[in-house]
């Protein structure tokens, strides 16, 4: 059955692939997007997008922008949203009022103009430090992060005796461990989505987003992907600058299998009311990603390690994707080598402004890296 689906922020990174992906399934696609510098840079025009997608120029916060955009719209992604870790730390105002007066604002339009289902993007970021395994086995889901008093002290999290907890992959019903104003923000729009949508007759879903990488992402954004901006260091023959010591580890998954699950949210059956984890169900270490990365686009150069940590990043998440793979019969795709490959590719023919050192300063200037 054919759908008329707004996306919502649907001129970035994801919004463009998963817009593709609803056309080739013969949806009809309608794009919400404000175009902002940080993630367009001086482009006025939705590059990227099928000249099949009707773009809509606006806020999410605006009613009247997104009275245009939901017309005639039978489903929703949700992708709107101001993205980084560290910023949201300092533009904690401009953070919750895109992403939670945003979804706010797009729900009381949709309480008139109720839709069949609503597909929000939420955020691995919301578990905090993902689980984890003591020496003995048992499981832990309580670990926080606490700062390291002296250079001499461990990065990873330990437990009571002292000994190191191992990290393990992530389900859905670990609880929520908000390190982040990102995260927090994130938080809202899922529980909006899956309290709203119910009450009023629509089927909400929830995906909980990890590192989405390919090409097409936003080289110029320090607050972006940590491959971007890897991607950008590199390209402008600078070294990957990694905080901590490099070996955090987390999920890298392709763009085109973040799109396959945002279909497979929107069209199967079993989705409403779920929430899911979507990654690649493999991780790494940062700097065996950099260092992958270096390798793929001829710039051998080890990466800067900082030995610092910024105020609300975690330690360890590793995506436990296989609710997601058993329920909605999701397959991750992409192998990670080839990936790589593809984005060393495009960025080769980018420019990119390598903005890192001036976030890391206004970062450092407020007293977010220690």
């Amino acid at each position: 059955m054919t759908d008329t689906i707004l996306i919502t922020g649907g001129a970035g990174f994801i919004g463009r692939y998963v817009a593709r992906a609803c056309l080739e399934r013969g949806h009809r696609v309608r794009v919400l997007d404000s175009l902002i510098e940080q993630v367009h840079g001086d482009r006025t025009q939705a590059d990227g997008l099928d000249r099949d997608v009707e773009v809509v120029v606006g806020d999410v916060r605006d009613e009247a922008a997104l009275l245009r955009a939901l017309k005639g719209a039978t489903k929703v992604v949700h992708l709107a949203a101001e993205v980084g870790v560290g910023q949201s730390m300092y533009a904690v105002d401009r953070y919750v009022s895109v992403n939670d007066y945003g979804t706010a604002v797009l729900f009381q339009q949709l309480i008139d103009n109720p839709v069949k289902r609503v597909v929000v993007a939420s955020s691995m970021s919301i578990y905090g430090e993902g689980l984890y395994k003591d020496p003995d086995g048992r499981v832990r889901e309580d670990v926080v992060r606490v700062a390291r008093a002296s250079e001499s002290d461990p990065w990873d999290p330990l437990d009571e005796q002292g000994r190191p907890l191992i990290p393990a992959p992530t389900p859905e019903w670990k609880k929520p461990a908000l390190a982040s104003v990102y995260a927090l923000s994130k938080y809202v729009q899922e529980r909006l989505t899956l309290t709203l949508c119910p009450a009023y007759g629509m089927e909400g879903v929830a995906l909980r987003l990890w590192n989405a990488y390919g090409p097409g992402q936003a080289l110029s954004n320090p607050y972006t992907g940590v491959l971007a901006i890897f991607a950008s260091r590199l390209h402008n023959g600078q070294p990957p600058m990694i905080f901590e010591d490099g070996q955090q580890r987390r999920d890298f998954v392709h763009v085109e299998d973040v799109a396959q699950a945002f279909i497979l949210a929107l069209e199967h059956e079993e989705a409403p009311g779920g929430v899911y984890n979507v990654g690649s169900g493999q991780d790494r270490t940062v700097s065996e990603v950099a260092e992958l990365l270096s390798q793929a686009m001829n710039r051998p150069m080890a990466p800067e390690i900082a030995g610092k940590a910024r105020i609300g990043d975690i330690r360890h998440c590793i995506a436990d994707i296989s609710k997601i793979q058993q329920e909605l019969g999701y397959k991750p795709r992409k192998d990670f080598a080839e990936g790589l490959a593809e984005l060393a590719e495009w960025v080769a023919k980018q420019e990119a402004k390598d903005l890192v050192n001036e976030a890391r300063k206004e970062l450092e200037a407020r007293g977010l890296v220690a």
